[in-house]
């Protein structure tokens, strides 16, 4: 660089500035100056450019350091893949495995299968979708709607289909986000980053099934939030206006249904003991004691005691139109109660296959039970004994099934035929209220009776989660070692009773007020298939 400057600078008396010189004249002479200042001013500038251009030129200038490699991210080890694939089978989490000794994963490690949906788990999860709305359409519109006079058996299947599509819409655009939503951080009430299911797509969401597709999810417990409120209808049927269902539905489900889900189920919901380590009230449910029976149950008594009894109720002999389609729809609650309870596992896993043959067990137990008390009392066992003794086996199990053992499965579908038999055939009697299908007498109680067993059969080594990390910060897991779980879930129970009670007072008046609650005693004389949806069930010409 020095030497090329140098030769540069040297061009300042080479020939080539001899023709600027006029002849004759020196070169300091006044004449030339201006031009020699000129000259100057450009050779500098010209040497200053030069010497920038070989300066940056690869040719002069030193070779610049390598520049440094982006940061691979870490490989999973073979151990850590492996443990990913166990927690399949084990239905954990995939990513435990990655976890360094503070719980925290290095950033960027991962497996192949982190974040995608088990293929068992998935399926199992959508038959057991199918399943669970199987038991309202067809299973209940077919087991009320053979129960009731044959003028309003198109009238119980309506307000089935109905209810069915609302649910539906209000699931879609708040009541999944308000169940199972985290944002608000509250033990009532989820959040809103779920709102119109935004986000809820096949990736898991790990906080409540970590092989499961939270669209997979989302839809199995809209079937939840479908059959709860139809139940209801049972206490009801045959003197409430469609319209005024439709309107009471809608005010339960925001007030009364999606609150109380999230309390049990929700992760950070106040009931919710499996999950939540602040719960307030740590107490179990498996899959709908307290949310779906105890509160629909109780609701229907009290909307039956507001709306009345039925004209002619007491006077005349109100039997049910077709026991052939009570029995098929039994039948169909009963099958469809497979995916209601095992597949509130949210897997295909052990606790699934445990809440699968406790089911069997306390349902056959409780329809052979009652219908021999009816053979012992009246010397014939009827098929309505069976089939309302096996629904109320299918309740009383419901909270339990995943968390007792076969033992106490059989003494629990014991009870629940001799409890709510005597709920259905003496107290309703005694008291005189209408319950027209016995929605109380086996909801009500029989969802009471099952969420206060639970607690006293409850066995841990059917569920690892009862000695969780969660039920051990909220004091569950203790109480389980003490066999005293059901004081919890004698608090859970008041809880659901107040928020269910208050909350349909308040509703059925406001309906009442708005559009009505029952047709006039013309109309309902004639029957809600033809004053309600201008149809006949039967057309016999």
């Amino acid at each position: 660089m020095s030497d090329t400057l140098g030769c540069l600078s040297q061009a300042r008396g080479s020939s080539w500035l001899k023709p600027l010189v006029s002849p004759g004249v020196g070169i300091t002479s006044h004449r030339n100056l201006p031009m020699i200042k000129t000259l100057r001013f450009h050779v500098r500038m010209l040497i200053v450019l030069v010497g920038l251009a070989l300066a940056t030129s690869p040719i002069t200038r030193a070779a610049a350091p390598p520049a440094t490699a982006a940061k691979s991210p870490p490989a999973p080890t073979t151990e850590q893949r492996l443990s990913a694939i166990e927690a399949y089978f084990t239905n954990s989490d995939p990513s435990a495995g990655l976890k360094d000794a503070k719980g925290n994963i290095p950033d960027g490690l991962t497996t192949p299968i982190q974040g995608l949906p088990g293929p068992g788990h998935n399926a199992w999860m959508m038959v057991s979708s199918a399943l669970v709305l199987f038991m309202t359409l067809p299973g209940l519109a077919l087991f009320y709607g053979g129960l009731v006079r044959s003028k309003n058996v198109l009238s119980v299947m309506a307000q089935c289909l109905g209810i069915a599509g609302l649910v539906t819409i209000l699931w879609w655009a708040v009541g999944y986000s308000w169940v199972f939503g985290q944002s608000y951080d509250s033990p009532w009430l989820g959040g809103s980053e779920y709102f119109f299911l935004h986000g809820v797509d096949s990736a898991p969401n790990a906080t409540y099934g970590p092989w499961v597709s939270q669209n997979v999810f989302s839809m199995y417990q809209l079937m939840f939030a479908i059959i709860t409120p139809a139940l209801i209808i049972g206490a009801i049927a045959e003197r409430m206006k469609f319209k005024a269902i439709l309107v009471f539905v809608t005010l339960w489900m925001l007030v009364v249904y999606f609150p109380l889900a999230h309390m049990v189920w929700g992760a950070t919901g106040y009931m919710s003991g499996l999950a939540n380590a602040h719960a307030g009230i740590a107490a179990i449910d498996f899959a709908g004691g307290t949310v779906v029976h105890m509160s629909s149950g109780w609701s229907a008594l009290i909307l039956c005691l507001i709306l009345g009894p039925r004209h002619g109720h007491g006077k005349q002999h109100m039997p049910p139109h077709s026991m052939v389609l009570c029995m098929i729809g039994t039948g169909m609650l009963w099958v469809g109660w497979y995916g209601f309870n095992a597949g509130s596992a949210v897997a295909a896993d052990v606790v699934a296959g445990n809440a699968f043959m406790t089911t069997t067990l306390a349902t056959a137990v409780a329809c052979f039970t009652w219908g021999m008390i009816e053979m012992a009392r009246n010397g014939k066992a009827s098929v309505l004994g069976f089939c309302s003794g096996a629904v109320a086996g299918l309740v009383v199990i419901t909270p339990a099934c995943g968390f007792v053992n076969s033992t106490g499965a059989v003494i629990i579908g014991a009870l629940a035929a001799i409890i709510p038999y005597l709920a259905c055939t003496k107290l309703k009697p005694f008291f005189k209220y209408d319950d027209a299908l016995d929605t109380f007498g086996v909801h009500a109680v029989g969802g009471t009776i099952g969420a206060l067993l639970t607690g006293f059969f409850v066995a841990k080594e059917v569920n690892a989660n009862l000695g969780g990390d969660a039920a051990k910060a909220n004091g569950l897991a203790d109480r389980v070692a003490n066999h005293t779980v059901w004081v919890t879930q004698l608090e859970a129970i008041g809880l659901t009773l107040a928020l269910a009670i208050v909350s349909t007072v308040v509703i059925a008046y406001i309906t009442k007020a708005v559009v009505g609650l029952r047709p006039t005693p013309e109309a309902e004389a004639q029957g809600l298939d033809i004053t309600d949806h201008g149809e006949e069930g039967y057309v016999l010409e």
